[in-house]
């Protein structure tokens, strides 16, 4: 019952934003709101929110960014959150970073460079999600 109060909440939140062609604001509303599996990209950063916690997403995460061949700057983690830092072969900059909005929520963003790439960070998230599930 809390979960509908909140889902009809966030989309009493939305409908105003709606009208005026807040698709991002309002996709980040519902997130919040619904829980888990939302994605949105939002002044160069892609944010996601998945259903495992932060240690479960951290290891999709290191393995998502091996299997890519990025190169590790920095990582730091504990099960509230995380940061990975990496370049491209091209030498673009890639932020990882994880957050915790529950026992079994995780918040993911993802920016590469000052401005962001949409499609990387999309494909890059779509590595994590594969490592998650299977």
């Amino acid at each position: 019952m809390k979960l509908k109060k909140w889902v009809l909440l966030g989309l009493i939140a939305v409908v105003p934003l709606l009208n005026q062609g807040c698709w991002a604001a309002a996709a980040g509303t519902v997130g919040v709101a619904a829980g888990a599996g939302t994605i949105a990209y939002i002044k160069g950063e892609l944010k996601a929110t998945e259903a495992y916690s932060v240690p479960d997403v951290w290891i999709a995460t290191e393995k998502a960014v091996d299997e890519m061949q990025l190169i590790v700057t920095e990582k730091e983690h504990d099960v509230t959150a995380g940061r990975l830092d990496a370049y491209t072969a091209d030498n673009q900059k890639v932020r990882i970073s994880l957050k915790r909005h529950g026992d079994n929520i995780t918040e993911i963003t993802i920016r590469i460079g000052t401005l962001g790439d949409q499609e990387l960070s999309r494909f890059i998230l779509s590595k994590i999600q594969k490592n998650l599930k299977g």
